[in-house]
Order: structure tokens, then sequence, then C-alpha cells
């Protein structure tokens, strides 16, 4: 079973999608990275597929381009609105799985959409930090990415073989305070350093 699935609109910035699923293959193995027009089988019921992945992935990246929030169709509906819309299946299944969701912003430009303009039931997305794979620097966006789900994914099997261990907060009981320091350049604020990764404990 992959443990990466890639959540993505199609006519939403294909080429740098093909670039992503290229490189977290190199990086992790192809067999650890689910993509829908590549892991499914010729002749398997593409939903179930679909929907079962989704439910057991260990992490979804969530590939976001410019044109995934306000994409339509011919009638003018926002696709993202219909219930069918498969994009929104896959994102709603992982939530309520309580698989780790992480949106990736494709581009320069592209923005984390809000809570209140994504559908109630996935609305969490838009409170979810975010990683970049910015057009302009791509091979180092890519390699910071593969970094970033290697240690995340190394995180998951750590903690799903050990369990809590000593030292552990136990649940209930506040742990100490941490300070989070938003390092912001070339202007903007803390709120929108937060949303761009780049947030540091310290």
């Amino acid at each position: 079973m992959p443990r990466v699935f890639l959540s993505f609109r199609k006519r939403d910035s294909r080429w740098m999608r093909e670039r992503v699923y290229r490189a977290l293959s190199d990086r992790l193995g192809a067999e650890e990275v689910f993509k829908s027009s590549e892991s499914i089988p010729p002749g398997a019921d593409f939903a179930e597929v679909l929907v079962n992945q989704a439910a057991e992935c260990k992490l979804m990246c969530v590939l976001i381009g410019p044109e995934w929030l306000d994409a339509r169709n011919e009638d003018g509906v926002r696709l993202l609105d219909r219930d069918h819309d498969w994009v929104r299946r896959e994102i709603a299944t992982a939530l309520r799985a309580g698989n780790r969701v992480v949106p990736v912003l494709l581009g320069d430009a592209t923005m984390l959409p809000g809570p209140s303009e994504l559908p109630v039931e996935i609305a969490e997305l838009g409170r979810l930090q975010c990683l970049r794979v910015p057009e302009t620097h791509l091979p180092d966006g890519l390699e910071q990415l593969g970094d970033a789900l290697t240690a995340l994914l190394t995180g998951a099997a750590t903690d799903s073989a050990t369990g809590p261990g000593p030292g552990t907060t136990p649940a209930g009981e506040p742990g100490p305070p941490t300070t989070m320091t938003a390092h912001v350049s070339g202007g903007g604020s803390a709120y929108q350093a937060a949303r761009d990764q780049t947030i540091n404990l310290t």
C-alpha cells in the first residue's frame, strides 16, 4: 500500500504536478507514491481504489496550483462545490480517517485557500500548515519537499512502532509552552509567514 497519496485537479498545473510525482517517486520509490493515473490498474474499480487509498494512506499531499480553487465546469459551477467532486471526496476521506494532510502550493504566487472558501467538509484544509514548490527555484523546492515528507513519514513510522515514550506529556495535561517566532522577509505579515512555512520553533 503506497504511503503517500497525491491529490490533484487534472486541469491544474499539470507540468509541475508531474515533476512532483517524478521527484517523490525517485526519492521514496514509485511503490510508495499513489497517483491515480499511474497507480490504478486497468479494469480496477477506480472509485473503490481511490476511496481505499485516501483512507489508508499515511500522508496525503494536496497539490494546489493557480486553478485548483476556482476550476469550473461548462455550466459555471465550481467543481469543489459538487458533492461528487473527486478532489473534494479524496480530501474529506483522508481527514475523516485522521490521516496527515499537507497542502502543497505549486508556483510562486499560489495562496492557501481560507476555510471559508472551501466546502465545510474540507474547510480544515485551509487551516493546515502548507509547503510550497516554487517555479523559480524548482529543483531546490522539490528537494525540500522530499526532505519534509521523508521526515514526516519517518516520524509516523517511529510513533506507530514505539507509542508514547518516557517523558511524554499525558493527554489532557498541558505541556511546557512553546515559543513560536515568525521570521518575515520582504514585508508581509506573520500570519502569511505561518501559511507559507516560515514559522520556526525556538
